[in-house]
């Protein structure tokens, strides 16, 4: 076993200082159920964390062993996630979440129960030996069609935002699960999504203030141990550079007017808003030099080529000149830090003040949480489904984030309620009349995401009804479009428990 939680160095003189550093700083993703040699490797040169994605899971006991085989390496490690519950899902990609994600837990808009379910799914978290979750997402989802934030952020008001993310910080954290509050300044109102291209938000310094950073003073006040920064372009705060390449916004405006001194991560260095422009090597030189101490890499790019990559572009500017070398120590040290606090915090959990209700088991917090989150519209004229219904979901293409593994839709937990349920997906201009002919003389329950988005989605629905009036509509996007159908139901969310949700309605259970 190596371990370098103090900042010691190993006996290999080649590795030592300046490359040692050059690694501690990069946050990789790595393929497969177990840990590559080539990873291990690293990890006994001074690489310190590693980030962890569905590809990387298969059970709670494989990820505690996978885990277990990281710490023989190093024992400080920082195994990092992206859990943000809800629709971004690793721990359970392959079913859906046990947790409503934000918008669902603004919805109901009860602290005490935000910050339960972030300590739960932080107890499980640390129960496989993850100590660092790229969560929460505090960005205020200003605008409706943003194509990659929607249901997770916890809403459109910037006071809600920013008490729930203080919330999930606290819940999460009180859980021995460090929490990394993104994507500073705040990626809610964009169009474009980073993973495809460089956003924009052009927003007066005073707009920003009032409603991007808002959430982040609170998560800030509430102590959360790292900071994501978003691959935006923000002209009012920075003409020139995307925020994580940018000293006036992680150093002038996080640093210094708001105070932070824990770690900054950069997302995920490969996406194309940084990738496409400056390449992810000089992306990376820049991102630390501008304040970042993390960088995220991993989600695309995830073997040994890449870290070495990095690392030796690391090393190159700062002999160039171009990195001072205090910075990327600086860098490497709160690494260490972040990973200290993790060993430290892992042994005073505590659940005191972040429980369930009394009445509230553990297990059932996010299925509580997901039946509290539901707005049903039409229920004073419905009579619960006896027969087995015919179950359409209109599928729009997944962002990046969430991934097309994780399986959503009410009709799994439909079936289950209701056994000879069907269900088909439909997408295009001709889904409207694809549903119609697929259902036949079933009850018709058409399963929506963001309606308000999607003019075929729309389209297909008026379709359906207009034949169909009897249809039921479950809407499990941001509920923008109004309410219609013989029953509407908004989950805020299309995690599997808010399936479930809406299918106990649906079948009066």
């Amino acid at each position: 076993m190596t371990t370098f939680a103090s900042g010691t160095t190993a006996s290999n003189p080649e590795k030592d200082g300046l490359t040692r550093d050059a690694l501690t700083v990069l946050q990789p993703g790595f393929p497969g159920t177990t840990a590559p040699d080539w990873l291990l490797r690293r990890l006994g040169e001074g690489l310190a964390s590693v980030g962890l994605f569905g590809r990387n899971i298969a059970s709670a006991e494989q990820l505690s062993s996978l885990t277990a085989q990281l710490r023989a390496e190093r024992d400080d490690v920082l195994v990092a996630i992206d859990e943000e519950g809800g629709d971004v899902t690793r721990l359970e990609v392959r079913t859906g979440s046990s947790f409503p994600g934000n918008h669902a837990l603004g919805a109901v808009d009860d602290v005490d129960l935000t910050r339960a379910v972030a300590h739960e799914l932080g107890r499980r978290l640390a129960a496989c030996g993850v100590n660092l979750n790229w969560a929460p997402s505090a960005d205020v989802n200003s605008n409706p069609s943003n194509p990659v934030i929607g249901v997770r952020s916890f809403g459109a008001d910037p006071e809600l935002v920013a008490r729930h993310t203080a919330a999930y910080v606290t819940g999460l954290q009180a859980a021995g699960v460090a929490a990394c509050t993104k994507h500073f300044p705040g990626h809610g109102d964009t169009a474009v999504d980073s993973h495809h291209a460089l956003p924009r938000i052009d927003a007066e310094s005073s707009v920003l203030e009032r409603r991007e950073l808002l959430p982040f003073r609170a998560a800030i006040a509430a102590g959360t141990r790292a900071v994501m920064s978003a691959h935006i372009l923000v002209p009012t705060l920075d003409p020139d550079h995307p925020a994580t390449l940018s000293p006036h916004i992680l150093t002038d405006l996080l640093r210094g007017r708001l105070g932070y001194d824990g770690l900054i991560v950069t997302d995920a260095i490969e996406m194309q808003a940084i990738a496409a422009t400056y390449g992810i090597e000089r992306g990376s030189v820049i991102a630390i030099a501008a304040g970042a101490d993390a960088l995220c890499v991993g989600g695309g790019l995830a073997d040994d080529e890449t870290v070495r990559r990095l690392r030796d572009a690391l090393v190159s500017a700062v002999r160039a000149g171009e990195l001072p070398e205090e910075r990327l120590a600086e860098a490497a040290e709160r690494v260490r830090g972040l990973a200290r606090w993790a060993a430290s915090a892992s042994a005073f959990a505590s659940d005191e003040g972040v429980a369930p209700a009394p009445d509230v088991t553990r297990v059932d917090i996010g299925l509580v949480a997901a039946r509290r989150a539901l707005t049903v519209t039409g229920a004073e004229g419905f009579t619960p489904l006896t027969e087995p219904p015919y179950v359409a979901l209109l599928t729009p293409v997944a962002n990046i984030a969430v991934g097309d593994e994780t399986p959503w839709g009410a009709g799994v937990e439909l079936t289950r309620l209701l056994p000879g349920t069907e269900m088909g997906s439909f997408a295009g201009e001709a889904a409207g009349d694809e549903v119609l002919e697929a259902a036949g003389a079933r009850r018709v329950v058409v399963v929506v995401r963001d309606e308000h988005r999607h003019p075929w989605m729309a389209a297909a629905l008026d379709t359906v009804l207009a034949a169909r009036p009897d249809t039921v509509v479950v809407e499990m996007g941001i509920p923008q479009a109004s309410p219609r159908g013989a029953l509407h139901i908004a989950t805020h969310g299309a995690a599997r428990v808010c399936g479930r949700a809406a299918a106990e309605v649906l079948a009066g259970a």
